[in-house]
Protein backbone atom coordinates (compact mmCIF):
# COMPACT_ATOMS: atom_id res chain seq x y z
CA UNK A 1 0.00 0.00 0.00
CA UNK A 2 0.66 3.85 -0.09
CA UNK A 3 2.56 5.35 2.97
CA UNK A 4 -0.10 6.28 5.46
CA UNK A 5 -0.83 9.93 5.86
CA UNK A 6 1.56 11.29 3.12
CA UNK A 7 0.53 13.82 0.31
CA UNK A 8 2.77 13.99 -2.47
CA UNK A 9 3.26 17.49 -3.43
CA UNK A 10 2.69 15.88 -7.53
CA UNK A 11 1.98 12.48 -8.59
CA UNK A 12 3.10 11.44 -12.14
CA UNK A 13 1.11 9.05 -13.97
CA UNK A 14 2.70 6.41 -16.28
CA UNK A 15 6.45 6.99 -17.09
CA UNK A 16 5.97 8.64 -20.27
CA UNK A 17 9.70 10.05 -21.24
CA UNK A 18 8.19 13.48 -20.92
CA UNK A 19 6.75 12.82 -17.20
CA UNK A 20 10.13 10.54 -16.35
CA UNK A 21 12.43 13.70 -17.17
CA UNK A 22 9.55 16.21 -15.37
CA UNK A 23 10.02 14.47 -12.11
CA UNK A 24 13.51 14.05 -12.34
CA UNK A 25 13.90 17.28 -12.44
CA UNK A 26 11.33 18.11 -10.24
CA UNK A 27 12.85 15.66 -7.76
CA UNK A 28 16.61 17.33 -8.16
CA UNK A 29 14.67 20.21 -7.16
CA UNK A 30 13.86 19.01 -4.10
CA UNK A 31 10.21 18.24 -4.69
CA UNK A 32 8.69 14.62 -3.24
CA UNK A 33 7.27 12.48 -6.31
CA UNK A 34 5.25 10.03 -6.76
CA UNK A 35 5.42 8.01 -10.16
CA UNK A 36 2.69 5.30 -10.94
CA UNK A 37 3.22 3.20 -14.05
CA UNK A 38 0.41 1.00 -14.87
CA UNK A 39 2.72 -0.64 -17.35
CA UNK A 40 4.82 -3.84 -15.89
CA UNK A 41 8.15 -1.68 -17.43
CA UNK A 42 9.18 2.21 -17.79
CA UNK A 43 8.44 4.79 -20.39
CA UNK A 44 4.76 3.91 -21.72
CA UNK A 45 4.53 4.61 -25.64
CA UNK A 46 8.43 5.88 -25.39
CA UNK A 47 9.65 2.40 -24.32
CA UNK A 48 11.82 -0.53 -26.24
CA UNK A 49 10.09 -3.63 -26.75
CA UNK A 50 11.94 -6.70 -26.06
CA UNK A 51 12.41 -9.64 -26.95
CA UNK A 52 11.67 -9.44 -30.61
CA UNK A 53 8.67 -12.15 -30.33
CA UNK A 54 7.25 -9.23 -28.53
CA UNK A 55 6.87 -6.82 -30.90
CA UNK A 56 5.07 -9.96 -33.18
CA UNK A 57 2.46 -10.01 -30.38
CA UNK A 58 1.87 -6.27 -29.70
CA UNK A 59 1.16 -6.00 -33.60
CA UNK A 60 -0.95 -9.13 -33.89
CA UNK A 61 1.77 -11.38 -35.65
CA UNK A 62 0.95 -15.21 -33.69
CA UNK A 63 3.65 -17.06 -35.57
CA UNK A 64 6.58 -14.75 -34.31
CA UNK A 65 9.92 -13.99 -35.47
CA UNK A 66 11.29 -16.51 -38.53
CA UNK A 67 14.60 -18.08 -37.51
CA UNK A 68 16.62 -15.69 -39.91
CA UNK A 69 15.67 -12.79 -37.05
CA UNK A 70 18.30 -13.93 -35.01
CA UNK A 71 17.56 -14.22 -31.04
CA UNK A 72 14.93 -12.49 -29.97
CA UNK A 73 16.61 -10.60 -26.82
CA UNK A 74 19.48 -9.10 -29.17
CA UNK A 75 16.60 -6.69 -30.38
CA UNK A 76 14.75 -3.51 -28.25
CA UNK A 77 12.54 -2.18 -30.60
CA UNK A 78 11.47 1.79 -29.86
CA UNK A 79 7.53 2.23 -30.57
CA UNK A 80 8.34 5.86 -30.92
CA UNK A 81 12.06 6.64 -32.39
CA UNK A 82 13.63 9.93 -31.57
CA UNK A 83 17.34 11.04 -32.00
CA UNK A 84 19.01 13.75 -29.20
CA UNK A 85 20.69 16.79 -30.83
CA UNK A 86 23.48 16.98 -29.89
CA UNK A 87 23.21 20.71 -28.48
CA UNK A 88 19.92 20.56 -28.07
CA UNK A 89 17.41 20.86 -24.77
CA UNK A 90 17.60 17.13 -23.64
CA UNK A 91 20.62 16.94 -23.72
CA UNK A 92 21.12 19.96 -21.54
CA UNK A 93 18.07 18.43 -19.24
CA UNK A 94 20.04 14.80 -19.48
CA UNK A 95 23.89 16.52 -18.27
CA UNK A 96 21.61 18.79 -15.99
CA UNK A 97 20.28 15.99 -14.32
CA UNK A 98 23.53 14.13 -14.25
CA UNK A 99 21.29 11.00 -15.87
CA UNK A 100 24.10 10.65 -18.95
CA UNK A 101 26.23 8.47 -16.53
CA UNK A 102 24.00 6.13 -17.02
CA UNK A 103 23.32 6.16 -20.69
CA UNK A 104 26.20 5.64 -23.51
CA UNK A 105 25.34 7.39 -26.76
CA UNK A 106 26.58 7.31 -30.09
CA UNK A 107 26.26 9.42 -32.80
CA UNK A 108 23.84 8.75 -35.63
CA UNK A 109 26.06 8.61 -39.07
CA UNK A 110 23.86 10.89 -41.48
CA UNK A 111 21.48 12.82 -42.08
CA UNK A 112 20.02 12.76 -45.41
CA UNK A 113 17.37 14.49 -47.58
CA UNK A 114 14.71 13.70 -50.20
CA UNK A 115 15.07 15.81 -53.41
CA UNK A 116 13.41 14.71 -56.80
CA UNK A 117 13.36 10.98 -55.95
CA UNK A 118 16.42 10.52 -54.66
CA UNK A 119 18.47 10.83 -51.52
CA UNK A 120 21.16 13.63 -50.81
CA UNK A 121 23.58 14.11 -47.54
CA UNK A 122 22.89 17.21 -45.55
CA UNK A 123 26.52 18.72 -45.94
CA UNK A 124 28.07 18.89 -42.51
CA UNK A 125 30.94 20.95 -43.57
CA UNK A 126 31.56 24.05 -45.66
CA UNK A 127 34.00 21.53 -47.72
CA UNK A 128 30.44 19.05 -48.18
CA UNK A 129 28.15 21.65 -48.84
CA UNK A 130 30.87 23.12 -51.58
CA UNK A 131 31.07 19.21 -52.93
CA UNK A 132 26.84 18.08 -52.88
CA UNK A 133 24.93 17.79 -55.50
CA UNK A 134 22.24 19.28 -53.97
CA UNK A 135 22.66 22.75 -55.29
CA UNK A 136 24.49 24.57 -58.23
CA UNK A 137 28.45 26.40 -58.45
CA UNK A 138 26.11 29.83 -57.86
CA UNK A 139 23.22 28.95 -55.20
CA UNK A 140 26.28 27.21 -52.70
CA UNK A 141 27.83 30.85 -52.89
CA UNK A 142 24.69 32.44 -51.90
CA UNK A 143 23.45 29.47 -49.65
CA UNK A 144 27.33 29.86 -47.92
CA UNK A 145 26.61 33.67 -47.36
CA UNK A 146 23.34 32.74 -45.70
CA UNK A 147 24.93 30.32 -43.49
CA UNK A 148 27.51 32.99 -42.42
CA UNK A 149 24.88 35.62 -41.78
CA UNK A 150 22.83 32.88 -39.19
CA UNK A 151 26.08 31.83 -37.55
CA UNK A 152 26.99 35.48 -36.51
CA UNK A 153 23.22 36.77 -36.46
CA UNK A 154 23.17 37.73 -32.48
CA UNK A 155 19.59 39.51 -31.32
CA UNK A 156 21.13 41.37 -29.13
CA UNK A 157 23.59 42.82 -31.55
CA UNK A 158 22.16 44.80 -33.96
CA UNK A 159 25.34 45.09 -35.95
CA UNK A 160 24.80 41.78 -37.07
CA UNK A 161 21.27 41.91 -38.50
CA UNK A 162 22.23 42.93 -41.86
CA UNK A 163 19.03 44.83 -42.10
CA UNK A 164 16.91 41.86 -41.08
CA UNK A 165 14.82 43.01 -38.29
CA UNK A 166 13.99 39.76 -35.81
CA UNK A 167 11.18 40.59 -34.81
CA UNK A 168 9.47 41.75 -38.07
CA UNK A 169 11.19 40.42 -41.31
CA UNK A 170 9.34 37.02 -42.48
CA UNK A 171 11.63 33.91 -43.06
CA UNK A 172 10.21 34.84 -46.31
CA UNK A 173 11.81 37.89 -46.60
CA UNK A 174 14.87 36.25 -45.69
CA UNK A 175 15.57 33.59 -48.22
CA UNK A 176 14.27 35.88 -50.68
CA UNK A 177 16.53 38.88 -49.01
CA UNK A 178 19.68 36.15 -49.86
CA UNK A 179 18.68 35.03 -52.96
CA UNK A 180 17.72 31.29 -52.12
CA UNK A 181 16.27 29.20 -54.94
CA UNK A 182 13.00 26.85 -53.92
CA UNK A 183 14.79 23.21 -52.83
CA UNK A 184 17.81 25.17 -50.93
CA UNK A 185 14.88 26.41 -49.28
CA UNK A 186 13.13 23.28 -48.35
CA UNK A 187 16.08 21.22 -47.07
CA UNK A 188 17.04 24.47 -45.25
CA UNK A 189 13.71 24.63 -43.81
CA UNK A 190 12.49 21.08 -43.09
CA UNK A 191 15.99 19.47 -42.46
CA UNK A 192 18.25 22.26 -40.81
CA UNK A 193 15.39 24.06 -39.03
CA UNK A 194 13.56 21.14 -38.57
CA UNK A 195 9.66 21.96 -39.23
CA UNK A 196 7.34 19.87 -40.15
CA UNK A 197 5.43 22.31 -42.50
CA UNK A 198 5.40 25.50 -44.27
CA UNK A 199 3.62 27.00 -42.09
CA UNK A 200 7.34 28.81 -40.64
CA UNK A 201 7.50 30.76 -43.80
CA UNK A 202 5.54 33.53 -42.54
CA UNK A 203 6.51 33.93 -39.36
CA UNK A 204 8.83 36.36 -37.47
CA UNK A 205 12.50 34.70 -38.47
CA UNK A 206 14.31 34.80 -35.36
CA UNK A 207 13.47 31.56 -34.31
CA UNK A 208 14.30 29.69 -37.36
CA UNK A 209 17.78 31.60 -37.48
CA UNK A 210 17.53 29.75 -33.73
CA UNK A 211 17.04 26.23 -34.65
CA UNK A 212 19.77 26.44 -37.78
CA UNK A 213 22.03 27.79 -35.25
CA UNK A 214 21.43 25.02 -33.04
CA UNK A 215 21.80 22.07 -35.69
CA UNK A 216 24.99 23.80 -37.10
CA UNK A 217 26.07 23.66 -33.20
CA UNK A 218 24.93 20.30 -32.80
CA UNK A 219 27.03 19.31 -36.02
CA UNK A 220 29.86 21.19 -34.84
CA UNK A 221 30.14 18.98 -31.71
CA UNK A 222 30.52 15.79 -33.52
CA UNK A 223 30.63 16.10 -37.25
CA UNK A 224 29.00 13.29 -38.79
CA UNK A 225 25.69 14.50 -37.97
CA UNK A 226 24.03 16.82 -34.92
CA UNK A 227 22.17 13.71 -33.81
CA UNK A 228 22.83 10.96 -31.30
CA UNK A 229 21.02 8.01 -29.84
CA UNK A 230 21.30 5.52 -26.61
CA UNK A 231 23.08 2.12 -27.19
CA UNK A 232 20.16 -0.38 -26.38
CA UNK A 233 17.30 1.81 -27.12
CA UNK A 234 15.05 5.19 -26.22
CA UNK A 235 14.07 2.72 -23.07
CA UNK A 236 16.77 3.64 -21.17
CA UNK A 237 16.10 7.34 -20.70
CA UNK A 238 12.98 7.04 -18.73
CA UNK A 239 14.93 4.52 -17.01
CA UNK A 240 17.80 6.76 -16.21
CA UNK A 241 15.22 9.45 -14.95
CA UNK A 242 13.58 6.92 -13.19
CA UNK A 243 17.08 5.86 -11.00
CA UNK A 244 17.86 9.79 -10.34
CA UNK A 245 14.03 10.54 -8.75
CA UNK A 246 14.73 7.53 -6.73
CA UNK A 247 18.13 8.85 -5.69
CA UNK A 248 16.16 11.82 -4.55
CA UNK A 249 13.34 10.11 -2.69
CA UNK A 250 10.76 10.15 -5.53
CA UNK A 251 8.74 6.85 -5.17
CA UNK A 252 7.99 4.66 -7.89
CA UNK A 253 5.34 1.75 -8.40
CA UNK A 254 5.38 -0.29 -11.87
CA UNK A 255 2.24 -2.32 -12.52
CA UNK A 256 -0.31 -0.10 -10.29
CA UNK A 257 -3.54 0.77 -12.25
CA UNK A 258 -4.76 4.28 -11.43
CA UNK A 259 -8.67 3.60 -11.15
CA UNK A 260 -9.84 7.41 -10.35
CA UNK A 261 -8.34 10.71 -10.31
CA UNK A 262 -10.22 11.99 -6.58
CA UNK A 263 -11.88 15.42 -7.42
CA UNK A 264 -12.58 18.19 -4.21
CA UNK A 265 -14.23 21.10 -5.37
CA UNK A 266 -12.70 21.14 -9.13
CA UNK A 267 -9.19 20.40 -7.90
CA UNK A 268 -7.24 16.99 -7.73
CA UNK A 269 -6.54 16.18 -4.53
CA UNK A 270 -5.19 12.38 -4.88
CA UNK A 271 -5.40 9.09 -6.91
CA UNK A 272 -7.18 6.24 -6.28
CA UNK A 273 -5.80 2.64 -7.14
CA UNK A 274 -6.75 -0.93 -6.04
CA UNK A 275 -8.89 0.92 -3.13
CA UNK A 276 -6.70 2.92 -1.86
CA UNK A 277 -6.16 6.74 -2.03
CA UNK A 278 -2.55 8.71 -2.75
CA UNK A 279 -3.56 12.05 -2.08
CA UNK A 280 -1.30 14.77 -4.00
CA UNK A 281 -1.62 18.82 -4.79
CA UNK A 282 -0.72 18.12 -8.68
CA UNK A 283 -1.06 15.64 -10.91
CA UNK A 284 0.82 14.82 -14.27
CA UNK A 285 0.03 12.52 -16.89
CA UNK A 286 -0.37 10.81 -20.55
CA UNK A 287 -3.91 12.05 -22.33
CA UNK A 288 -5.21 8.27 -21.63
CA UNK A 289 -5.50 9.48 -17.71
CA UNK A 290 -7.98 12.31 -18.46
CA UNK A 291 -10.02 12.13 -21.59
CA UNK A 292 -12.50 14.73 -20.96
CA UNK A 293 -9.73 17.29 -20.69
CA UNK A 294 -8.28 16.43 -23.52
CA UNK A 295 -9.07 16.83 -27.35
CA UNK A 296 -8.12 14.89 -30.68
CA UNK A 297 -5.75 16.89 -32.84
CA UNK A 298 -5.03 14.49 -35.35
CA UNK A 299 -2.86 11.02 -36.23
CA UNK A 300 0.47 9.97 -36.66
CA UNK A 301 1.34 6.88 -38.69
CA UNK A 302 4.46 4.89 -38.05
CA UNK A 303 6.28 1.70 -39.71
CA UNK A 304 8.43 0.07 -38.40
CA UNK A 305 10.67 -1.91 -41.11
CA UNK A 306 13.18 -4.90 -40.18
CA UNK A 307 16.31 -4.68 -43.03
CA UNK A 308 18.96 -6.97 -43.50
CA UNK A 309 21.02 -4.23 -45.25
CA UNK A 310 21.75 -0.80 -44.84
CA UNK A 311 19.44 1.75 -46.57
CA UNK A 312 20.63 2.56 -50.26
CA UNK A 313 22.71 5.58 -51.12
CA UNK A 314 23.39 6.36 -47.44
CA UNK A 315 27.27 5.19 -47.57
CA UNK A 316 26.43 2.13 -45.58
CA UNK A 317 25.74 4.11 -43.16
CA UNK A 318 24.74 2.07 -39.42
CA UNK A 319 22.29 4.60 -38.67
CA UNK A 320 20.71 7.63 -40.18
CA UNK A 321 17.79 10.11 -40.50
CA UNK A 322 16.05 10.78 -44.14
CA UNK A 323 13.81 14.09 -43.94
CA UNK A 324 11.14 13.82 -47.37
CA UNK A 325 10.15 17.53 -47.08
CA UNK A 326 6.47 17.67 -47.84
CA UNK A 327 7.26 19.99 -51.14
CA UNK A 328 8.99 16.80 -52.89
CA UNK A 329 5.73 14.72 -52.55
CA UNK A 330 2.84 17.21 -52.79
CA UNK A 331 1.81 17.04 -49.00
CA UNK A 332 1.80 19.29 -46.03
CA UNK A 333 3.96 17.87 -43.70
CA UNK A 334 7.22 15.95 -43.76
CA UNK A 335 7.79 12.40 -43.45
CA UNK A 336 10.77 11.19 -41.39
CA UNK A 337 12.67 7.94 -41.80
CA UNK A 338 15.17 7.13 -38.47
CA UNK A 339 17.42 3.69 -39.13
CA UNK A 340 19.41 2.65 -36.36
CA UNK A 341 20.75 -0.96 -36.19
CA UNK A 342 23.01 -3.64 -34.44
CA UNK A 343 25.47 -1.16 -33.66
CA UNK A 344 23.62 -0.08 -31.21
CA UNK A 345 22.62 -2.99 -29.67
CA UNK A 346 18.70 -2.96 -30.79
CA UNK A 347 18.65 -5.18 -33.25
CA UNK A 348 20.21 -8.36 -34.45
CA UNK A 349 23.91 -8.91 -35.56
CA UNK A 350 23.25 -7.73 -39.42
CA UNK A 351 19.89 -6.20 -38.63
CA UNK A 352 18.52 -2.89 -39.28
CA UNK A 353 14.97 -0.97 -37.79
CA UNK A 354 14.03 1.81 -40.05
CA UNK A 355 11.05 3.44 -38.76
CA UNK A 356 9.10 5.84 -41.03
CA UNK A 357 6.51 8.17 -39.55
CA UNK A 358 4.24 11.38 -40.29
CA UNK A 359 1.31 13.16 -39.56
CA UNK A 360 -1.74 11.08 -41.71
CA UNK A 361 -3.40 13.90 -44.34
CA UNK A 362 -6.03 11.43 -45.83
CA UNK A 363 -8.27 8.87 -45.54
CA UNK A 364 -5.00 6.82 -46.79
CA UNK A 365 -2.08 6.47 -44.25
CA UNK A 366 -0.17 3.67 -45.52
CA UNK A 367 -0.35 5.35 -49.07
CA UNK A 368 1.02 8.38 -47.65
CA UNK A 369 4.41 6.54 -46.84
CA UNK A 370 4.90 4.59 -50.08
CA UNK A 371 7.70 7.20 -51.10
CA UNK A 372 9.64 6.08 -47.90
CA UNK A 373 8.81 2.70 -48.09
CA UNK A 374 10.81 2.68 -52.10
CA UNK A 375 13.74 4.14 -50.10
CA UNK A 376 14.08 0.81 -47.80
CA UNK A 377 13.32 -1.90 -49.79
CA UNK A 378 13.55 -4.94 -49.54
CA UNK A 379 11.97 -4.91 -46.19
CA UNK A 380 11.90 -8.33 -44.26
CA UNK A 381 8.96 -7.48 -42.19
CA UNK A 382 6.78 -4.31 -41.71
CA UNK A 383 4.82 -3.13 -38.48
CA UNK A 384 2.01 -0.65 -38.75
CA UNK A 385 0.78 1.67 -35.86
CA UNK A 386 -1.97 4.46 -36.41
CA UNK A 387 -2.13 6.95 -33.27
CA UNK A 388 -4.29 9.56 -32.27
CA UNK A 389 -2.72 12.80 -31.22
CA UNK A 390 -3.83 14.59 -28.04
CA UNK A 391 -3.54 17.87 -26.37
CA UNK A 392 -4.98 19.06 -23.34
CA UNK A 393 -7.86 21.52 -23.43
CA UNK A 394 -7.19 23.43 -20.20
CA UNK A 395 -3.42 24.98 -18.94
CA UNK A 396 -4.62 22.92 -15.66
CA UNK A 397 -4.55 26.05 -13.46
CA UNK A 398 -7.69 25.26 -11.96
CA UNK A 399 -7.58 21.78 -11.77
CA UNK A 400 -3.51 21.09 -10.69
CA UNK A 401 -4.08 18.20 -13.47
CA UNK A 402 -1.26 18.43 -16.41
CA UNK A 403 -1.48 16.04 -19.60
CA UNK A 404 1.10 15.50 -21.38
CA UNK A 405 0.79 16.40 -25.56
CA UNK A 406 0.86 13.18 -27.38
CA UNK A 407 4.47 12.37 -29.29
CA UNK A 408 4.02 14.12 -33.11
CA UNK A 409 6.09 12.57 -36.31
CA UNK A 410 9.39 14.41 -35.79
CA UNK A 411 12.05 12.71 -35.44
CA UNK A 412 14.24 14.29 -32.53
CA UNK A 413 13.49 15.47 -28.97
CA UNK A 414 12.72 19.29 -29.36
CA UNK A 415 9.24 19.59 -29.41
CA UNK A 416 9.12 16.90 -26.58
CA UNK A 417 11.13 18.97 -24.96
CA UNK A 418 9.28 22.53 -25.53
CA UNK A 419 6.10 20.44 -24.43
CA UNK A 420 7.92 19.90 -20.51
CA UNK A 421 9.01 23.64 -20.11
CA UNK A 422 5.36 24.73 -21.10
CA UNK A 423 4.41 21.86 -17.93
CA UNK A 424 7.15 23.18 -15.80
CA UNK A 425 5.56 26.66 -16.20
CA UNK A 426 2.26 25.75 -15.47
CA UNK A 427 2.88 23.48 -12.32
CA UNK A 428 5.52 26.13 -10.98
CA UNK A 429 4.45 29.71 -12.20
CA UNK A 430 7.98 29.95 -13.17
CA UNK A 431 10.19 29.40 -16.35
CA UNK A 432 12.21 26.53 -16.93
CA UNK A 433 15.49 27.99 -16.58
CA UNK A 434 18.63 25.41 -16.88
CA UNK A 435 21.08 28.21 -15.37
CA UNK A 436 18.78 29.05 -12.49
CA UNK A 437 18.87 25.30 -11.58
CA UNK A 438 22.35 25.01 -11.88
CA UNK A 439 22.65 27.72 -9.73
CA UNK A 440 20.02 26.15 -7.23
CA UNK A 441 21.96 23.09 -7.62
CA UNK A 442 24.78 24.94 -6.03
CA UNK A 443 22.99 25.85 -3.08
CA UNK A 444 21.50 21.98 -2.19
CA UNK A 445 25.16 20.71 -2.58
CA UNK A 446 27.10 23.62 -1.31
CA UNK A 447 30.50 23.86 0.10
CA UNK A 448 29.97 23.28 3.60
CA UNK A 449 28.66 19.96 2.85
CA UNK A 450 32.27 18.63 2.19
Amino acid sequence: GFLEDSTYPSIHCDAEAAECILSGIMSVNGKKVLHMDRNPYYGGESSSITPLEELYKRFGLPDGPPESMGRGRDWNVDLIPKFLMANGQLVKMLLYTEVTRYLDFKVVEGSFVYKGGKIYKVPSTETEALASNLMGMFEKRRFRKFLVFVANFDENDPKTFEGVDPKLTTMRDVYKKFDLGQDVIDFTGHALALYRTDDYMDQHCLETINRIKLYSESLARYGKSPYLYPLYGLGELPQGFARLSAIYGGTYMLNKPVDEIVMENGRVIGVKSEGEVARCKQLICDPSYVQDRVRKCGQVIRVICILSHPIKNTNDANSCQIIIPQNQVNRKSDIYVCMISYAHNVAAQGKYIAIVSTTVETSEPEAEIEPALELLEPIDQKFVAISDLYEPTEDGTESQIFASRSYDATTHFETTCNDIKDIYKRMTGSDFDFENMKRKQNDVFGEDEQ
